[in-house]
């Protein structure tokens, strides 16, 4: 498995899949393509079917356009074999009637690029073992915790790394609770972030305290669906979750800092085990990669924070995922609002309840979150393209504004 660094990618919203990874894409094609004339850009697939909800289109111009008139093809109808978010990058010099370089790459999840190459030749491998069963079965024989192994892989730069991640994180909800007014894309969605959080106030414990989950994920959800500065964690349109989960128990609990980076550290360990095994896509899985995902991170996050044991830990992020499964990407008119937003505060109450039940537990059960990880990828395998993000089916089919 790669880094880390790759589940928890800082950027912009409103997705890492379609505006994070082709604005990377435009700006890695433009190095090798500086002076050309024009450039062309083919949008296939899911990238295409709802490019324009998520600025797409407007993230690879930002790149391009200053250096030379670029044009945009949509190709919704095209899903190549590789992977539903491709494009194709095109560069022509002077009278050439054939472009100088065509590229064709693909957003993987999360930020990520990719092709038919990197997967025969995978990156450098910084964790050796790639599932949950076998670390688990080491942190039990050595003693260690997850968080360790991450530190044993990544190094001890990892940390200056999660500790900006965490401020990122933190600042995003700080500006989604101050932030008010309808968010972009004309469905009209009011921000809720702030409403949510003053009237938990006015609630006895049990009630205040879900209201702020609530309040701190739509905080998140919100700025990314504004195209503020956000964490993937795994993707954009699941940003909400991990950071509600832990500013909830940072606020509540007072744990130190270090201890949150720690949890941090696991729960990018177990999203970067779904990437690896599966995938965070939801063009290619569904929506069960990115919220569920989230979920489970979170949720790993949470047990660890209050003592969990590793086979406690791997119970919570288990439930998290698992209960998750099937979960359908189908983003009305293809922005990240509707229903990406409620489903991130309603995974963060999910997270920590995930926690409770593994910890009242001895953390034995019978599905094992490898096995949760592999089924959440046969069953995105066997979803209809329909509901693997081209908002074309789900909620999303023949939806009305009178709706």
């Amino acid at each position: 498995m790669e880094s880390i660094t790759g589940i928890f990618r800082i950027g912009h919203g409103p997705s890492s899949s379609h505006t994070m990874a082709p604005r990377r894409a435009a700006q890695e094609f433009l190095e090798r393509n500086r002076g050309a004339v024009r450039y062309d850009v083919t949008l296939f697939g899911s990238l295409a079917a709802t490019g324009k909800g998520h600025l797409t289109d407007r993230a690879i111009l930002e790149v391009l356009e200053p250096e030379a008139p670029t044009a945009i093809h949509w190709r919704p109808e095209v899903f190549l074999p590789f992977h539903p978010n491709g494009m194709q990058f095109e560069s022509y010099f002077g009278s050439e009637a054939e472009p100088r370089e065509r590229w064709r790459t693909y957003s993987i999840g999360g930020g990520s690029l990719a092709d038919e190459q990197t997967a025969v030749q995978r990156p450098r491998r910084i964790y050796e073992m790639t599932t949950i069963a076998e670390i688990l079965a080491w942190c039990e024989r050595t003693g260690y915790s997850y968080w360790e192994y991450v530190e044993q892989c990544e190094g001890p730069e990892i940390w200056d790394y999660l500790d900006r991640v965490w401020e990122v994180m933190q600042q995003g909800i700080q500006r989604g609770l101050q932030a008010e007014g309808v968010l972009p894309g004309g469905l009209g969605v009011r921000r809720k972030a702030v409403d949510y959080y003053i009237r938990s106030k006015g609630y006895s414990d049990s009630m205040r305290s879900r209201g702020m989950v609530y309040a701190y994920a739509l905080a998140t959800s919100e700025e990314n669906a504004a195209g503020g500065e956000i964490v993937t964690a795994p993707t954009c349109g699941s940003s909400g979750v991990v950071p509600a989960v832990l500013y909830y128990l940072r606020q509540t609990r007072e744990f130190s800092r270090p201890r949150l980076l720690r949890a941090l550290a696991t729960a990018g360990l177990f999203g970067n085990v779904v990437k690896y095994n599966a995938s965070v896509s939801g063009a290619e899985v569904g929506c069960q990669g990115e919220v569920g995902v989230a979920c489970a991170m979170a949720a790993a996050a949470a047990c660890q924070l209050f003592g969990g044991t590793p086979a406690q830990i791997e119970y919570a992020a288990e439930m998290g995922l698992e209960h998750h499964l099937g979960l359908t990407c189908d983003p009305i008119c293809g922005l990240v609002q509707i229903p990406c937003i409620e489903r991130n505060a309603y995974a963060a109450a999910r997270a920590l309840d995930s926690n409770i039940y593994a910890t009242y537990s001895d953390g034995k059960h019978r599905v094992s979150f490898d096995r949760a990880v592999e089924v959440m990828r046969q069953t995105g395998h066997d979803l209809p393209s329909l509901y693997k993000e081209t908002a074309e089916g789900g909620l999303a089919k023949n939806y009305t504004a009178k709706d």
